[in-house]
């Protein structure tokens, strides 16, 4: 569980580093199933969008009561996941991820999301770990961004430069089985991975039944962003109940 302190500094700052970490056996059991999706989906050696969609055994990993635990300190009772994706970043081939907000790709509305990502390697400076801009999610708005089709990115959204200061960027050094959790609005990318190491990390997304997950909006963002639709994501409830009662938890493959 999460203390009060790091709590507060969750709502505060936008993210946070709980002491729970991850025990050895799951990363390997992580690595071993993230080993098979690339064999099978070699396109996702630098990113997989949604690992749900080709491969069950992940969701092993968003049922963690750890994690749930946390969660719910976080955004309540009542909470769903609507995806899972890899970053994979191989050695001296990892693919930097633009300055963005989540909410600019996702079709949830009200925007509410809280995102844990888990270092399945080390994240250092070298091999491209997470960096984001603390206490940017406070204003609860999307700032300008530009679309950015560079081959180099895993994502194609890009924020304005003027909209930040990336002085004020924190690099998230993680140590493996760490994780963050940070909410939708924070800004936050990473850099290149042009080390000896991967930098694989997995992200679980959660959003509070409050919220509506969208499927004709996610086509309609998809289609002005030039990136991918979202509208078939299985949602599936964690904890409570849907308390929009507008959720579909319908399968979807």
């Amino acid at each position: 569980m999460l203390t009060q302190e790091q709590v507060t500094q969750y709502h505060r700052d936008g993210y946070v580093v709980p002491d729970f970490r991850l025990p050895p056996e799951t990363l390997d059991s992580i690595r071993a199933d993230h080993a098979r999706l690339v064999n099978c989906h070699p396109e996702f050696d630098n990113y997989c969008p949604t690992v749900l969609a080709y491969d069950l055994a992940f969701l092993n990993y968003v049922r963690i009561p750890e994690i749930l635990d946390m969660v719910e300190q976080l955004i309540g009772n009542d909470f769903a996941l609507w995806n899972s994706s890899f970053f994979a970043k191989p050695a001296q081939g990892g693919q930097a991820t633009p300055w963005h907000q989540d909410g600019e790709y996702w079709p949830l509305r009200p925007l509410a999301t809280c995102t844990v990502w888990i270092a399945v390697d080390a994240a250092t400076r070298d091999n491209g770990c997470l960096r984001l801009i603390p206490g940017s999610h406070k204003a609860k708005t999307l700032w300008k961004h530009r679309t950015n089709n560079a081959p180099d990115l895993t994502l194609n959204q890009e924020l304005l430069s003027s909209e930040f200061d990336e002085e004020k960027a924190v690099d998230l050094v993680l140590e493996s089985g760490q994780m963050s959790l940070h909410d939708i609005y924070m800004v936050h990318g990473s850099e290149a991975n042009h080390s000896e190491h991967s930098r694989r990390g997995m992200t679980l997304r959660y959003f509070p039944t409050t919220s509506v997950f969208d499927r004709t909006l996610a086509t309609e963002r998809a289609v002005a962003g030039n990136f991918l639709d979202h509208k078939d994501r299985t949602l599936f409830l964690m904890r409570g109940v849907d308390r929009s009662g507008e959720n579909d938890f319908r399968l979807r493959w």
